[in-house]
């Protein structure tokens, strides 16, 4: 085979994260020649200790993707922590809301899961795929779009000027995407004026297998149970989230951490305790972000290059993995009535099948954000009231988890 056959896919994805790399997991049966790119290397032994900063709140729906992917028992494996209890509440106010796994008759709300575990899992599955080749780590610097006797097809430049073409090129590569902005992909999105910190913490008191959260008027602030593979452990770590003002967060990320862990404490109303001990801290900016378009001719964004959504319900990866899913779907749908992979008919059902249900989500928490940002008397009698109320009201609660389980999703 010649260099320039090795160079050409059928499906180019670029960025191999949770996303990327679960997309090349879905088209392992697919009869097409499937490359993999990212900028860095792949970590199949990259299990974290002894835990990783960034976590996922994975929905039942993502369980069930990665199960059905034969996935699951590997990540379940080295640690996860199922949640069956998720309390909200109003730092300036007495609203509430509990919600149960028990009330909907399901084994667990969601599972927390550091990223780094779930990227170990698909990253060894990527070896044992016949049709994928992964590339050296490289980036893209250009596109070209080709439309010659071999049909059509998208050129990619590498930083090596390495050459690439492909007939679907997927955008896996993350918010700050390269092929969403090579491909003059446009967005609306806007800055949230919040910093998030995120770290790992360590609670005098167990987390119960439960998630938490509190909104105060800087911003909301999570604490997400983590279990530990020790038997002495107890439930006493959690992955913290918490969302403020950039003069606040540059403040808080000055601290020692003995300062951290009193500042979190309070904050938390010590809700679990004192926070005894948190590990390294880590700050990044908020900003919502939709492409306006998903697809072009030969080229789709999945993810966070299609969508970045606040982090407050965890729901960010989720959607990324049910657009991998779609996507997926979609191929194999137009491969077998024979149509090319970047067929934008092909394309265009895959956005039509992610678009509604991604900009429905990512309302409803902008709505979220901006009801407990309110300050004025009357938006928070009527914010702890709306919350006893929904409390209150079981379907009306228990839709509402459903829907962020991804139960109720037929995309």
């Amino acid at each position: 085979m010649t260099t320039k056959d090795q160079n050409q896919f059928d499906v180019l994805i670029v960025g191999a994260g949770m996303v990327g790399a679960t997309l090349a997991c879905l088209l392992a049966e697919a009869p097409v020649k499937v490359g993999l790119l990212d900028k860095t290397p792949l970590k199949p032994d990259g299990i974290p200790e002894p835990f990783d900063a960034r976590v996922s709140a994975l929905t039942l729906a993502s369980r069930k993707l990665f199960n059905d992917l034969g996935l699951w028992q590997h990540i379940e494996a080295v640690r996860g922590c199922d949640y069956q209890d998720m309390h909200v509440w109003d730092a300036d106010g007495t609203g509430s809301i509990h919600f149960s796994s028990s009330e909907i008759g399901e084994p667990a709300l969601g599972t927390i899961v550091e990223n780094g575990i779930v990227l170990a899992a698909l990253h060894q599955r990527l070896q044992t795929i016949a049709n994928l080749e992964i590339l050296p780590p490289e980036s893209v610097d250009s596109l070209l779009s080709l439309d010659d006797e071999a049909g059509k097809r998208i050129s990619v430049a590498t930083n090596t000027g390495q050459q690439l073409t492909t007939r679907l090129l997927v955008a896996a590569d993350g918010g700050n995407s390269k092929i969403r902005e090579l491909a003059q992909f446009k967005t609306r999105e806007w800055e949230y004026g919040h910093q998030a910190i995120v770290t790992t913490v360590r609670t005098e008191k167990p987390h119960q297998m439960t998630a938490w959260q509190r909104f105060m008027d800087t911003g909301p602030l999570a604490f997400l149970p983590l279990q530990s593979d020790s038997i002495t452990d107890e439930q006493h770590f959690s992955s913290i989230v918490w969302s403020t003002l950039p003069d606040q967060a540059a403040a808080l990320m000055e601290l020692s951490d003995a300062a951290f862990c009193k500042a979190l404490s309070e904050a938390f109303e010590a809700t679990l305790g004192p926070v005894e001990s948190c590990a390294k801290r880590f700050s990044f900016p908020l900003r919502q972000r939709h492409a306006i378009d998903y697809v072009q001719p030969g080229i789709a964004l999945i993810g966070d290059a299609a969508h970045t959504i606040h982090p407050l319900a965890g729901q960010g990866v989720n959607l990324g993995l049910l657009d991998a899913a779609a996507l997926a779907n979609e191929l194999s749908r137009g491969l077998a009535s024979g149509r090319a992979p970047g067929d934008i008919t092909l394309l265009k059902r895959y956005q039509r099948a992610r678009s509604g249900h991604n900009l429905s989500m990512m309302w409803l928490m902008e709505g979220f954000k901006h009801l407990f940002a309110g300050q004025a008397l009357s938006v928070r009698w009527l914010r702890n009231l709306g919350l006893h109320s929904v409390d209150s009201m079981p379907v009306v609660k228990n839709q509402l988890a459903r829907k962020a389980m991804g139960l109720d999703y037929t995309g």
